[in-house]
């Protein structure tokens, strides 16, 4: 059985370890460098409340997914409004990982008052377009070429979820 709670400090490697993949295999994020334990530290303790990190843990207490909220836009009228993120690790795929953190994302998104959740969808990825789409988001445009990644230019889709 897979279970979601809030992050915490001891939780950075792993999560770090599954984002790592995702920068050094995919284009699903637009990093190119993976992150080193200290960043990874620092980006976990800067989240906390409303901009909080989840995670999934399997029945061995193992860290299977990741998903976090963050600032849409620096401006203050964007401030009812945040972006989402979410990462399974590889060998935890198609197993209701990303719907759980998906769930307890907008639980947590609606709790604290936003209005709206954004999700910028690098090369379109269309498992996560369809997990959004799954869960109340609808696409709302599409940034062409705005990326490039491995010799590619990438699109990104935007999705929204009013709460």
């Amino acid at each position: 059985m897979i279970e979601t709670r809030l992050a915490e400090l001891a939780d950075a490697e792993a999560i770090r370890t599954i984002y790592n993949h995702y920068v050094s295999n995919t284009t699903v994020t637009f990093d190119m460098v993976p992150r080193s334990k200290e960043q990874q530290e620092t980006w976990l303790a800067e989240r906390s409340g409303a901009l909080a990190v989840i995670v999934a843990q399997n029945e061995a207490a193992e860290v299977v997914g990741f998903a976090s909220l963050s600032p849409y836009k620096p401006r203050p009228a964007y401030r009812t409004s945040v972006e989402n993120s979410v990462y399974v690790a590889p060998g935890s795929m198609r197993q209701g990982v990303g719907t759980l953190l998906m769930q307890r994302l907008i639980e947590v998104a609606a709790d604290h008052g936003y209005h709206a959740i954004m999700a910028r969808i690098a090369d379109a990825n269309p498992a996560s377009m369809a997990l959004h789409e799954a869960n109340g988001f609808e696409l709302v445009g599409i940034e062409r070429e705005v990326g490039r990644k491995f010799n590619r230019w990438l699109d990104v889709a935007v999705m929204q979820r009013l709460l």
